[in-house]
């Protein structure tokens, strides 16, 4: 059995709009999620042997708020990639890794998350992955795999997900006044 977490990038920073979209950081709530969810993540349990990361600008300083110690690959097609990329690049990169972490971007990271669940393993969590994979969620997937290469869609249980909302109400939706 591998783990697979996967976490999307923390909210982005629209201020200034001469800003490619790669080069895009984050805005305070972004900050503060990111940090949030780094010591969600760290307390989680799992044991993360690496995290396989899109270069994007708001992907690497969502880790670095997340102050999380494991090494990270950063992969340019992880940028915008789609479930089918993001596949290829856990078999490419996993190696030996039991736990693997992934953070990208939607609407890939969405996208596999539901490819990997295989309908007979859908559950309440699964629902709320299906709504919606807001900026810096994160999910937990036990997959029935040994070795990286056989990671396909159907193989995975969704054991884990939450969102910095769920850690700090003040972090959820901004509401239209």
């Amino acid at each position: 059995m591998k783990l697979l977490g996967l976490l999307r990038h923390a909210k982005s920073d629209w201020d200034d709009l001469s800003l490619r979209d790669f080069d895009r950081g984050l805005n305070k709530r972004g900050r503060k999620g990111a940090a949030l969810m780094g010591k969600h993540i760290r307390d989680h349990g799992a044991a993360w042997d690496a995290i396989i990361a899109s270069p994007a600008e708001r992907v690497r300083r969502t880790l670095d708020a997340s102050g999380l110690p494991q090494p990270i690959i950063f992969c340019d097609q992880a940028y915008l990639a789609d479930s089918s990329t993001l596949l290829r690049l856990i078999r490419e990169h996993g190696g030996d890794c039991k736990g693997l972490l992934l953070a990208a971007h939607n609407p890939g990271l969405q996208e596999l998350a539901l490819d990997l669940v295989a309908p007979d393993n859908e559950n309440t969590i699964f629902g709320e992955v299906m709504t919606k994979y807001p900026t810096a969620a994160f999910a937990v997937f036990e997959l029935d795999i040994d070795d990286w290469a056989e990671i396909a869609p159907g193989c995975g249980k969704l054991v884990h997900f939450s969102r910095p909302r769920d850690l700090d109400p003040e972090l959820g939706p901004e509401r239209v006044r």
